[in-house]
């Protein structure tokens, strides 16, 4: 997938320096992209994936402190990852269109939209996140909680997106 879409576009591989995605497990960086999935379930890594490839879904959103963790440096703009399904299958390029990192109370509603989940409302983004973030720092042996993300190397990394391979699902 990546040596086709690096042979249609301009885009020359460069040096690895990208990062994880939002609860993504098992990724790994080649080249100058990342391998990843959304969530951390295939059950939810399929769900949001079809929201990328048939939905509205062009923003994603990962604690800063579990790139620390992964020893993943953070995502920067330009660089692309490619997001499987569920069961590891590459299914499209993403390159990252915007970055920034805001606390918990600083997402605002234009991001919840981009992000495309649920009803696409600040409410619900606000609702599910720190269900999954309070899940899934709980597995891991954390507690969580909104707050923290006020602290320094504790934000939320908002990251915009666009798809730009395969053709048929580009933006």
């Amino acid at each position: 997938m990546w040596r086709a879409y690096t042979a249609a576009s301009a885009v020359v591989p460069r040096a690895c320096d990208g990062g994880s995605r939002e609860g993504a497990a098992g990724g790994g960086r080649v080249d100058d992209y990342t391998v990843e999935y959304f969530g951390d379930s295939p059950a939810l890594a399929d769900a949001l994936l079809r929201e990328v490839t048939h939905g509205a879904k062009r923003a994603t959103a990962t604690l800063e402190l579990e790139f620390a963790e992964e020893g993943e440096p953070m995502p920067r703009i330009g660089s692309h990852w490619i997001a499987c399904h569920g069961t590891g299958a590459p299914a499209v390029i993403l390159r990252t269109t915007e970055l920034r990192l805001a606390a918990f109370d600083d997402v605002d509603a234009a991001f919840a939209f981009d992000e495309g989940e649920d009803d696409r409302t600040l409410e619900s983004w606000r609702r599910e996140h720190e269900r999954y973030w309070r899940r899934t720092r709980g597995a891991a042996g954390h507690e969580w909680s909104p707050e923290e993300t006020a602290r320094p190397g504790r934000g939320i990394v908002l990251e915009r997106f666009a798809v730009v391979w395969p053709p048929d699902l580009a933006d």
